[in-house]
């Protein structure tokens, strides 16, 4: 049953090409709960076989990622917080979810848009206090792109070398995201110290 599922998935994006990994990538950042792993690991195998090029597969995955960001953060900004819950349990997004990744964007600030994007179940999500909090939209896509892009090509290079077998590639999947949480962590102590050392500078400037 498994493998007639990776099978049917492998088949798909081999069907729609580099529109489908658009779409899906889209729908992936966007509220619809469909995991990036069924998208790209599948485009990496692909890739791997000659159907497809690594590098348009990449940026496809990229660019499906922003443009689904991106319409999570001018969803927010135009229908404020209060709708988003109200009508968020209709697409699985609920007030605790908008807590989590409020709380997230409040503690890391611009940054988590993209830490955020290397995060499964804020990595959906994240956009939409960036919206809420109307980020500077230039730095939101630099962030947002450098974080799927960084995700992107994880997965890809997976689905590449590893192939579409679902057992094999699991392991890998938990350990990129252990990879990626302690990237994460040394990055926000980096920046943090970084911005102490500023704010310290600044006064002692005065």
């Amino acid at each position: 049953m498994l493998s007639e599922i990776v099978n049917f998935i492998v088949d798909l994006v081999a069907d729609m090409g580099y529109i489908g990994i658009v779409a899906m990538m889209f729908l992936e950042s966007s509220f619809f709960p469909f995991p990036s792993e069924a998208v790209m690991i599948p485009a990496g195998y692909l890739a791997s076989k000659g159907k497809m090029s690594i590098y348009i597969a990449i940026l496809c995955g990229v660019l499906g990622s922003l443009l689904g960001s991106l319409f999570n953060y001018y969803l927010a900004a135009t229908l404020g917080r209060k709708a988003l819950i109200r009508y968020g349990h209709y697409v699985f997004f609920t007030e605790e979810a908008m807590k989590k990744v409020e709380n997230y964007f409040k503690a890391h600030g611009h940054i988590s848009t993209f830490s955020g994007r290397l995060i499964p179940v804020v990595r959906q999500y994240i956009s939409l206090p960036a919206g809420l909090a109307r980020m500077p939209i230039a730095l939101f896509a630099f962030w947002t792109g450098l974080g799927a892009g960084i995700w992107v090509i994880v997965l890809t290079l997976l689905g590449y070398f590893i192939g579409a077998n679902e057992e094999a590639i699991s392991p890998y999947i938990n350990g990129a995201i252990a990879l990626a949480l302690i990237f994460i962590t040394t990055l926000a102590i980096c920046y943090l110290a970084w911005h102490k050392r500023r704010k310290k500078r600044a006064l002692n400037e005065r």
